[in-house]
């Protein structure tokens, strides 16, 4: 049995979250949206039309799509991989391999580059795009499953807190050092305008696989749970996630929970992702502009991850959701009405502030619901993340179908407003269902 609340255990886990942010920040969230939006926008004699194995599509609705399928590859293939995992108990060899697919695929997008005359094929490139997302997403689900396995229940706020800050520290300074060539070409003797930002993709590969040695080294290898599989491992993963399914129907609370979690993660986890996109397109915003907003936005998300921890000690992990989503629920119907970069800066600044905390309160929130000890840990948080990737599934595709009938971003913002609100009001019944049960929550809990 792993010893629980080990500091350097604790320590090489949040490393993980070190590492892999940098593809967050760089290839999500600042330089790479930035630089497509630019190339197949300003440079492209169509307008935003690009063509994508012989379709025509704006850019930012195939953009989204790709994005979206590569979250539904993930949803289809987690149950089947942490089926394997805890049989076997290898979730480390899982999180190495998708940590390699991800990263290799940032590498792949250095020779994504203009050509001289319109705009380069978007095929290999934007497959690179979604096996990055894919790599990144399966990454986490084992990542996310270590929780209650080197953390005890009390103590799982606070070490996923220090999780997302780990990495939103080093996504700041990965940005930072991507920031230096993308500002300053000329200090390294480059005068290909493409050439700066194509740079920073092969310092997501290296920050990446560089810092992840250290979880590779020092984080468990896993406990087998042969005992509990009687499957064939292809359609194991799916019964295996229908048994945890049985489960959670026994446990009120967190049924309540995951329902809410579903609603308000289609908005958060969209607008994460698309918010780049917004301001180059929308607000015809600089590289260097919207890259300075993206680090205000870590270093906000920073204090925001602490204070929610210490909200969440003094008024209980529901109440304080219950504050956060109610903010991102005001602040998404805030995002159709902006028109400049100072209320882009205002809206961002709000978001850092909600960001870090809804996510990491979330995870440890269900882990808190999760039954003692139990072995099959991969499988619970594989049906945790099955039920967020759905959502971002849900919620891009969502976003593009409204962007492209109506040809307006904004449009699409204010269309996952409905997703906070209904997210919203479960967390309302959650709170009043807590209130109600007292001491029920721990049978709940313990029930399965």
């Amino acid at each position: 049995m792993q010893e629980k609340n080990n500091k350097k255990t604790i320590w090489a886990w949040c490393m993980f979250d070190w590492a892999n942010q940098s593809y967050n920040m760089v290839i999500t969230s600042t330089i790479f949206p930035a630089y497509y939006v630019y190339y197949t926008t300003f440079h492209n004699p169509n307008g935003d039309v690009v063509t994508f194995f012989g379709h025509n599509f704006k850019n930012t609705v195939i953009q989204n799509y790709v994005l979206g399928a590569s979250y539904l590859l993930i949803v289809l293939m987690l149950p089947i991989l942490t089926s394997i995992a805890d049989y076997r108990g290898n979730k480390k060899r899982y999180l190495q391999f998708f940590t390699w697919m991800g990263a290799l695929a940032c590498l792949g997008l250095f020779w994504f580059k203009p050509v001289e005359h319109g705009i380069p094929a978007l095929e290999l490139p934007l497959i690179f795009y979604g096996l990055a997302s894919v790599g990144y997403c399966g990454g986490f689900v084992f990542y996310n499953s270590y929780l209650p396995q080197i953390a005890s229940t009390d103590q799982q706020d606070a070490v996923s807190a220090k999780g997302f800050i780990y990495g939103f520290l080093g996504s700041i300074v990965v940005q930072v050092i991507c920031f230096i060539p993308v500002l300053k070409p000329l200090w390294f003797g480059i005068t290909d305008d493409a050439l700066p930002a194509r740079i920073s993709f092969v310092i997501v590969f290296l920050w990446w696989i560089g810092f992840s040695v250290i979880p590779f080294i020092m984080l468990p290898k896993g406990e087998p749970n042969a005992g509990s599989h009687e499957y064939n491992v292809l359609t194991g993963g799916f019964k295996e996630l229908a048994k945890v399914f049985g489960k959670i129907r026994k446990m009120p609370l967190l049924k309540r929970f995951l329902s809410a979690f579903f609603f308000y993660s289609v908005g958060v986890q969209t607008i994460m992702l698309v918010a780049a996109g917004f301001a180059a397109k929308e607000l015809h915003m600089k590289d260097e502009d919207l890259i300075s907003i993206i680090l205000i936005i870590q270093v906000v998300a920073i204090i925001g991850a602490w204070a929610t921890s210490k909200a969440s000690e003094k008024y209980g992990n529901v109440r304080t959701l219950i504050v956060l989503v109610t903010i991102w629920t005001i602040l998404c119907c805030l995002v159709y009405f902006i028109a400049n970069e100072t209320q882009f800066y205002f809206a961002a600044f709000g978001v850092g502030l909600v960001m870090g905390g809804v996510q990491s309160l979330s995870r440890s929130t269900y882990s808190k619901y999760l039954p003692e000890n139990i072995p099959d840990t991969a499988s619970f948080f594989s049906f945790y993340d099955v039920t967020e990737k759905t959502s971002i599934v849900v919620g891009l595709f969502c976003f593009a179908i409204v962007e492209n009938l109506s040809g307006k971003m904004r449009n699409s913002a204010l269309a996952l407003d409905f997703f906070f609100f209904a997210g919203l009001l479960l967390l309302i019944v959650l709170f009043v269902a807590e209130k109600k049960a007292g001491k029920y929550k721990k049978t709940a809990v313990l029930s399965h």
